[in-house]
């Protein structure tokens, strides 16, 4: 069972994850028939004021010793540095060895990381700071694209939001569907999203390191609606076939297959939020031919499906905009 919930703050505090543990965990809600939870917020020196990034602070009740009877362990984000307290770092290690579960949301992934946390271990944080995850803790087995990621007594989340996701979800892993529902009810939020983090991650144009194809891929991009073949495209760039392809992938970083399904769909993108053209029109008008091949692009790209992805995203416009 699910009891003792306790939440360690250090300086740099992000308060809205800080936040989200706080209004899962931290509220009483047995008038709903939620189970009430033992919450403590902890810090290294308790009834000393730690930092947040907002230009306020933020002062914890308890040291870490409260941490010892802890049968959850909530590391909210903090400004990602080179060296984190030692003391909250073998904090950490030691409710780790007594079983305790860890649970970090965005970039607190860092902080189980300075303490070995991640070694051979599944796990996520916010998609900008994977690549810096990935090259701190080279051991950790990192999936960018998802919301969060249960790996049993290690549990992390991607950012902002994903922790509320990564919260609800262990919840439901150790007091049920019915407790989880009575919180997000609360909270009014979702009791749990579909899809990862792909859905929030822009897709820009590639950078280009040379200007020779820059024409051809303005020209690509102005008639995405085309039929295009590598013959056809090495035409439009005065190139051979081969000398064509091997530019591409040295000014691109990729195929022109790829390049091409990448700004498509982008494309769809841009009209699912923006128009109310069916998802058989988007996918004309962004070359895809058929609905069904843009559902399996856009899915395999995206994370959603159009319709999901239309339903989080779609701006407020008129009947046929």
């Amino acid at each position: 069972m699910l009891r003792t919930v306790a939440a360690v703050v250090i300086d740099g505090l992000a308060p809205f994850e800080f936040g989200v543990v706080c209004e899962v965990f931290g509220i009483d809600r047995t008038d709903e028939g939620v189970p009430p939870f033992d919450f403590r917020v902890c810090g290294e020196h308790p009834g000393e004021p730690v930092s947040t990034g907002v230009g306020a602070s933020l002062t914890p009740n308890h040291g870490l010793d409260a941490l010892d009877q802890a049968d959850l362990i909530a590391v909210p984000a903090a400004t990602i540095r080179d060296e984190y307290p030692p003391a909250v770092v073998e904090a950490l290690r030691e409710a780790n060895r007594r079983g305790s579960t860890l649970l970090s949301v965005c970039s607190g992934a860092f902080i189980l990381g300075a303490a070995g946390l991640l070694d051979d271990r599944r796990c996520t944080t916010h998609w900008r700071h994977v690549a810096e995850l990935a090259e701190r803790f080279p051991h950790a087995k990192i999936d960018p694209d998802v919301l969060f990621v249960d790996d049993g007594d290690i549990v992390t989340s991607a950012g902002t939001a994903a922790g509320i996701d990564a919260c609800l979800h262990v919840v439901r892993r150790e007091l049920g569907a019915v407790v989880t529902a009575a919180i997000a009810r609360r909270m009014v939020v979702a009791p749990q999203r579909d899809g990862g983090q792909r859905q929030f991650i822009e897709l820009p144009t590639p950078p280009h390191q040379a200007d020779s194809l820059q024409p051809v891929l303005a020209w690509l991009q102005d008639r995405l609606d085309d039929e295009h073949t590598i013959a056809s495209l090495a035409d439009q760039a005065n190139m051979s076939e081969r000398t064509f392809a091997r530019r591409f992938a040295a000014e691109t970083g990729t195929t022109p297959h790829r390049w091409l399904t990448g700004q498509r769909v982008l494309r769809a993108r841009q009209l699912l939020e923006e128009t109310q053209l069916t998802v058989e029109d988007v996918a004309h008008r962004c070359g895809f031919g058929t609905a069904a091949l843009l559902r399996h692009h856009f899915t395999t790209v995206v994370g959603l499906s159009p319709k999901d992805y239309r339903r989080s995203f779609a701006h407020r416009c008129p009947p046929n905009a």
